[in-house]
């Protein structure tokens, strides 16, 4: 059985960040540390699509894509290595691809 998911197509991902006290002490500096992920994202061959700023339980929710999961990992374990931000990240499939996978079961 094949994927019903498209080889060429990029992964769409969401990112739940919350600030790490770390992060929450250099805020002023979250702006030039989004320009430093876009720049990775693109250098793994994706990008940031959308960047929220939330109330609640989150500081931002972030829309990126990527080529695959593992990029999306990778990509994940780096930027929380820096200290300023935790995620939690999940996979999103748009209306394409959930009519595409409903209709492979």
């Amino acid at each position: 059985m094949s994927d019903p998911i498209e080889e060429d197509q990029v992964a769409t991902f969401i990112s739940l960040i919350k600030f790490t006290e770390q992060g929450a002490k250099s805020v002023k500096e979250s702006p030039t540390r989004l320009d430093n992920a876009k720049k990775a994202w693109a250098a793994a061959g994706g990008s940031i699509t959308s960047v929220y700023l939330t109330l609640g339980q989150y500081d931002l929710v972030v829309v990126r894509e990527l080529p695959d999961d593992a990029a999306a990992a990778k990509l994940a374990l780096q930027t929380g290595a820096l200290g300023n931000i935790t995620t939690e990240t999940l996979r999103a499939f748009n209306e394409d691809e959930y009519r595409k996978l409903i209709a492979s079961i």
